[in-house]
């Protein structure tokens, strides 16, 4: 008798727990229909993680050409890339300017330091992972219309290529000012339409400007400087505003494949499982009945 009271017991608890199984996957596929708020009581949260290699395939620089002088700027740098990476100009290892690769091609405007420049272009995904280089083009700039009393170039650079925030939420930028003759007028075209922001620096050094996108999108930010002598200097960027997005201009030395944690809420309400629930407690007692009702025939 007790043998058979465990089995029936046993068989009652698989009855559940494939009662729950089954009501989960039965109320998959009905996900997208689940109208909002969505939480709710009894509901399960599932979380995963999928790996994702750094990409692969590098920009190339089809403009402008090795050998190239310039004496104005800003230069035009144009080339070939994978769609949806961000795309970033170095000229001599210093981030000089970054746009969206778009339909395999991108095409910014950047500053150039007086004399030689050697530049590449890099491709970064979401996680700020580095592509490799692209060719390298060595261009000539000459500063013609710099004041011949040894003052350093103006130069305007940031730690961030790509920097977002949700709409309706303060956008804030930090960038860096070097050279020139302070103090310093900063403007900053965030690419939405709205009015340029215009900033006073009194000196060098890190700054911040900020922003609030109204809606969704990515956009080309234009920052330029002007110093008191007349010297400019431009840094074009891009801006997101569709979440918290960031990326520094610095390489990843690591080749190794990253890890993105997603989470999926899969939303299976408890009222689905109740009928299973009923049913193997009734099929448990129909077989405890039955297995008595052997056993008591075999011992008459």
């Amino acid at each position: 008798m007790k043998i058979i009271q465990q089995t029936a017991s046993r068989l009652l608890l698989l009855g559940i727990t494939l009662a729950v199984v089954v009501g989960a996957v039965a109320t998959t596929p009905a996900l997208a229909t689940i109208p909002p708020p969505g939480p709710s009581n009894a509901s399960a949260g599932l979380t995963g993680t999928v790996k994702t290699a750094p990409p692969k395939n590098p920009a190339s620089i089809s403009t402008p050409h090795s050998g190239q002088v310039f004496t104005s700027m800003p230069v035009t740098v144009s080339g070939i890339c994978t769609t949806g990476l961000i795309v970033k100009i170095f000229a001599n290892n210093v981030f000089v300017g970054a746009a969206q690769c778009e339909s395999g091609s991108y095409s910014l405007q950047v500053e150039l330091f007086d004399g030689a420049n050697d530049l590449v272009a890099r491709v970064f995904d979401a996680l700020d992972q580095a592509g490799p280089d692209s060719n390298v083009v060595s261009v000539t700039f000459n500063d013609l219309a710099l004041p011949g009393n040894g003052q350093i170039q103006l130069t305007l650079t940031s730690a961030y290529a790509r920097r977002g925030a949700s709409p309706g939420e303060l956008l804030t930028w930090p960038i860096s000012i070097s050279g020139g003759n302070a103090p310093y007028a900063l403007s900053s075209d965030w690419g939405d339409g709205k009015p340029t922001t215009l900033n006073s620096e009194q000196f060098a050094g890190a700054v911040n400007i900020s922003h609030t996108y109204a809606n969704s999108g990515v956009y080309v930010v234009i920052v330029k400087a002007t110093d008191k002598t007349g010297q400019t200097a431009f840094l074009q960027l891009v801006g997101q505003a569709n979440g918290a997005v960031t990326q520094s201009n610095t390489q990843n030395s690591n080749n190794g494949p990253s890890i993105i944690t997603r989470t999926t809420v899969l939303w299976v309400p408890s009222a689905l499982t109740i009928p299973f629930i009923f049913l193997s407690f009734w099929l448990g007692r129909r077989y405890e009945l039955s297995a008595l009702r052997r056993h008591l025939e075999e011992e008459e």
